[in-house]
């Protein structure tokens, strides 16, 4: 390599570096904040269960574990 190769590759290394730099920077994720920061706290816990909404939880609501079929019995369609 001649010493103009070796000077080019600095080169862009160097800038490489600079805009690398500055692009990390402008990322908010990596900007440090000396001002300090709101955190909402979280409610006490009690040992009060309130009763499920009747809506959902009631004698003519649908069974999720019972396995429905539509169209027929699919045990004979070979699939």
């Amino acid at each position: 390599m001649k010493k103009s190769d070796i000077a080019m590759i600095i080169l862009i290394a160097s800038v490489s570096m600079i805009v690398a730099y500055f692009v990390v920077k402008s990322i908010p994720i990596f900007q440090s904040s000396s001002e300090p920061k709101k955190v909402s706290t979280f409610q006490e816990i009690t040992s009060n269960v309130d009763e499920p909404d009747p809506e959902v939880f009631n004698s003519g609501a649908i069974n999720p574990t019972v396995e429905v079929f539509i169209g027929g019995n699919s045990a004979s369609s070979g699939q």
